[in-house]
């Protein structure tokens, strides 16, 4: 199993909050959202973030409008994945 660090995601549109993320990705390569929920979903791999000196881990939410991606850290949901750069 991988642990792997987002460094940066995709959104569209960018700037609104309502709509979702499309793509993760850091240094070394770029993954849809349904990749990366599929592969944590498995146990395949891990993913997380390290937003001001913590990590946050990654996981899947089910939420009303199917499963999304959002980070868990000192013991709560939070957005750490929109506070990311643009991936190129």
């Amino acid at each position: 199993m991988s642990d792997v660090q987002i460094t940066c995601i995709n959104k569209q549109p960018r700037n609104d909050p309502h709509e979702g993320i499309t793509h993760l990705g850091n240094s070394t390569g770029k993954w849809t959202r349904q990749q990366v929920v599929e592969w944590i979903e498995l146990r395949s791999h891990t993913f997380f973030t390290y937003v001001g000196g913590k990590r946050a881990d990654i996981g899947v939410v089910d939420g009303p409008n199917g499963k999304y991606l959002r980070t868990y850290a000192d013991g709560y949901w939070n957005d750490n994945l929109l506070a990311l750069p643009e991936c190129r």
